[in-house]
């Protein structure tokens, strides 16, 4: 009999025991795979999100958060610095953007997109909404995923186009009007749901909302879109910050990639919990093969007394718990996606999770060493049985 043979025949006589011991390393695997699958939709949703939008930097007004106390008691925090930017500082962070640009040659003769933006919190119909000022042909430059779903894009003074939420709950349609503090305007268009907060807003040109409420030359934030992909924006971020006062330029990347930090040391902590299954698993696969080893002393000593040799006797072993290592490995990568589509959209809210055919391999892998790792020993110990150790147990 060969030792396949030997071995395919214990397994169907102790199917019970070896389920378990697979078992033990699936649960181990299947946390790793579901882990990086997780992981991996996070960190897709998060560059997702920073491809869609839009601008490549934002400059934002350089307000300071002071803490304000009375001995050890705290009385919150006092905002410092002006919230608005305005138009001579809007000029200047565009000329350091152009220089910058001109300076990378990584294009020739085109300009960054540069959209000031203005925010007022102001009430339309009884109800609070938030209205921006936009510059409607940076702004569609942009945002190149907007589209109307009634009317027409803003093309004058006195109009403005409708974030879909927005205007299901002011119950607004095209053609009315709206009265914002000093100036009538009216819709235009309304955009097609896009899932982010331009839902809930309503946009007018900025020179409109400037003059409304009294805003004249002042912008609430700046995004800018950079018009390659190489274009050196880490560069001009730390220029403008350098060179102008009263703003603070942040990469857009650099948010991106700071919430991706934070997925990362997630992933970390998470996979060290995997660790500390899978080694959980490990001893349960040890402890079953060493059982295994004491109930087969005599099938041991009857094989040793038939001229296997203690190398054939190490091999019955290994083969075993690289069974166990298949099966466990192949019950983790499945049981683990649909961990991952089960809990992944738990954790990050609409996340996409899709399941990976490049962890399957990993799974096997890692099973196999594992299930291989925790029979050295019990096959150390079948390999020193002798024939008259297994006379002496019948």
């Amino acid at each position: 009999m060969k030792l396949y043979q030997i071995v395919l025949k214990d397994i169907m006589r102790r199917k019970r025991q070896m389920l378990y011991s697979a078992l033990g390393v699936a649960i181990g695997t299947m946390t790793v795979v579901g882990i990086l699958t997780i992981a991996v939709a996070g960190e897709a949703k998060i560059y997702n999100q920073v491809d869609k939008y839009g601008a490549n930097l934002t400059v934002i007004p350089a307000i300071n958060q002071l803490d304000m106390k009375l001995g050890d008691l705290s009385l919150g925090t006092l905002a410092v610095g002006d919230n608005y930017i305005p138009d001579t500082t809007l000029l200047k962070v565009k000329q350091i953007t152009d220089d910058k640009i001109k300076e990378s040659l990584c294009v020739d003769g085109t300009a960054a997109v540069v959209s000031p933006k203005l925010y007022i919190n102001t009430n339309v119909r009884g109800v609070s909404v938030t209205v921006v000022g936009i510059n409607p042909q940076e702004e569609g430059k942009i945002k190149t995923w907007w589209r109307v779903q009634e009317g027409e894009y803003i093309n004058g003074t006195d109009q403005a186009l409708v974030g879909s939420i927005a205007a299901q709950l002011l119950k607004l349609s095209v053609g009315e009007t709206i009265t914002l503090n000093k100036a009538d305007v009216t819709v235009a268009g309304i955009l097609v749901e896009t899932g982010s907060n331009d839902d809930y807003q309503i946009f007018v040109p900025i020179g409109t909302l400037q003059k409304a409420f009294d805003k004249d030359g002042l912008v609430s934030s700046v995004d800018i879109r950079a018009p390659c992909n190489a274009c050196p924006v880490d560069h001009i971020t730390d220029d403008i910050n350098k060179g102008v006062s009263g703003v603070r330029a942040i990469a857009v990347k650099q948010i991106a990639d700071s919430e991706v930090g934070m997925v990362e040391r997630m992933k970390k902590f998470m996979l060290a919990l995997a660790g500390i299954t899978l080694a959980v698993g490990c001893f349960g696969v040890t402890n079953t093969m060493i059982t295994s080893v004491h109930r087969r002393i005599k099938d041991i000593g009857i094989m040793r007394a038939v001229g296997a040799s203690r190398n054939q006797i190490l091999k019955v072993f290994i083969y075993e718990a690289i069974v166990i290592g298949v099966v466990g490995g192949i019950f983790g990568y499945v049981i683990g996606t649909l961990l991952a589509y089960a809990v992944g959209p738990i954790i990050f809210a609409g996340v996409n999770v899709v399941y990976l055919p490049q962890y399957l391999p990993l799974s096997l892998a890692l099973a196999i060493f594992i299930a291989v790792l925790a029979t050295v020993y019990p096959s150390y110990l079948a390999a020193k049985i002798k024939v008259a150790d297994s006379f002496r147990s019948l």
